[in-house]
């Protein structure tokens, strides 16, 4: 029943995360991954979805421009993250109330410090597996389209 919860917690959080900042092709993958030891439908969409994330994982880091973007913006999340934590008092051009200012506090700060970190171990984790290899995008292509077939 728990690994079920966590499963579908990660699931959804997933989703959320693929419009919001975060891992999210990570997260619905860890949730499939938890909830595939009880259900058929999640096993058989794990691959696909594991595929993809690569793939999003490949295509990050096929250019300096998008590594030198993408590791701007997880450093910017760890930045937004300290500066969350720390929350300074609101700026004399805030237009909102005070109570406005950086909320959720804490808590908030360290989920954007911990997604930064996890953003850049996986830059790391991608640009060693796939930049300048072409023969490991190809292979992950391949796998793409096998893991479609039998889903």
């Amino acid at each position: 029943m728990t690994l079920e919860v966590v499963g579908w917690l990660l699931v959804v959080a997933g989703i959320a995360a693929l419009v919001l900042p975060g891992p999210g092709l990570l997260m619905l993958f860890g949730g499939l991954a938890v909830l595939s030891q009880q259900y058929e439908w999640a096993e058989r969409r794990l691959d696909p979805v594991k595929y993809r994330a690569l793939k999003g994982a490949a295509e990050s880091v096929e250019t300096p421009l998008r590594i030198l973007l993408s590791t701007s913006g997880a450093l910017l999340l760890v930045a937004a993250g300290v500066l969350w934590s720390i929350k300074p008092d609101a700026p004399s051009w805030w237009a909102f109330s005070d109570s406005w200012w950086l909320p959720g506090g804490i808590a908030t700060g360290i989920t954007q410090i911990v997604s930064g970190i996890v953003a850049l171990a996986l830059l790391v984790y991608s640009y060693r597996r796939f930049h300048g290899k072409p023969e490991a995008v190809a292979a992950l292509e391949r796998d793409i389209d096998r893991a479609d077939r039998s889903a």
